[in-house]
């Protein structure tokens, strides 16, 4: 693929200079026809005198949105047709994009580098991203290598059409992965190594662990609501019912307890219904814009 004029690399950056002093001039020397964007998310540090030194553009908030703001704020100032998103901290290798690139030549919409079990920073985050892989994995019936990984490369009139979608903190992987394949884009994976990041990860272990947490459930409604909802009714409908032969048998009687498990069995299946017509016309709707615009 061709980077000139067509190639926008945008990096999400709080307070990585340290880093950012060797990237930046690794990006240019590697793709010096590229737009270089930097979106100093509310750095303190010397962010924008790195941009200046190197010649990149910087986008700057004035104080602290998220990486996914931040993502969505470099995906509006960028101007070519293919987005590369890399980590500012150091981890993701500059020479990797060519890589994910060439793959992407091969008929992807977006292709994701997928970090090995040495990358992960922690015993912890391995666990954590193992299980979200196989869950994303079960609800799009397709393997998901890594779901929660920054470094990709994308059409970027495909991604324009989800950025609308995207929370301004971490997840945005999660969330454009999962309504890509909503949409039927093509997504690919490619190993990468991920190197240990420079100074000191922005993740705090409780907040964003209870973050992470629920976009297990954000998955579900981004791609398929029934996926999550007709499980927990058909398991309250179990145990509503199991309640009810229960006391049935022993006593004769159709308890509230009962009552209540089945109720809400059918109520949470009723909630899974409607949402599942609304993600529905969501998709359709932004894919007959898509349409149109074609």
């Amino acid at each position: 693929m061709s980077v000139k004029n067509k190639l926008s690399i945008i990096l999400p950056s709080k307070n990585e200079g340290a880093s950012l002093r060797v990237l930046l001039p690794e990006i240019i020397n590697l793709f010096p026809e590229a737009e270089v964007i930097l979106v100093n998310d509310g750095s303190t540090d010397d962010t924008s005198e790195i941009c200046r030194l190197n010649n990149v553009k910087e986008v700057r908030h004035p104080y602290s949105k998220g990486n996914g703001a931040a993502i969505k704020s470099g995906t509006r100032a960028a101007t070519g047709d293919t987005l590369v998103f890399m980590d500012a901290d150091g981890q993701h290798s500059p020479a990797d994009i060519s890589r994910l690139l060439e793959k992407m030549d091969s008929g992807y919409d977006m292709v994701v580098g997928a970090r090995s079990r040495e990358s992960q920073a922690s015993v912890g985050r391995l666990v954590a991203n193992s299980f979200y892989n196989k869950f994303g994995s079960w609800m799009v019936d397709k393997r998901i290598d890594d779901l929660t990984s920054g470094f990709r490369v994308v059409k970027a009139n495909l991604f324009n059409q989800v950025l609308h979608l995207l929370p301004n903190g971490f997840s945005y992987p999660t969330t454009s992965t999962m309504a890509f394949f909503r949409f039927g884009f093509s997504v690919g994976y490619l190993p990468i190594t991920a190197d240990k990041r420079v100074g000191e990860s922005h993740i705090n272990l409780v907040k964003d662990g209870v973050r992470f947490f629920l976009i297990i459930f954000k998955i579900g409604t981004l791609y398929s609501p029934f996926k999550i909802f007709i499980p927990i009714s058909f398991l309250l409908f179990i145990l509503g019912m199991g309640r009810y032969v229960y006391t049935y048998l022993l006593t004769s009687t159709f308890t509230n307890m009962s009552a209540l498990l089945l109720s809400t069995s059918l109520l949470v299946f009723l909630i899974g219904l409607v949402s599942e017509q609304i993600t529905t016309l969501i998709y359709q709707s932004q894919s007959g814009q898509h349409d149109n615009e074609q």
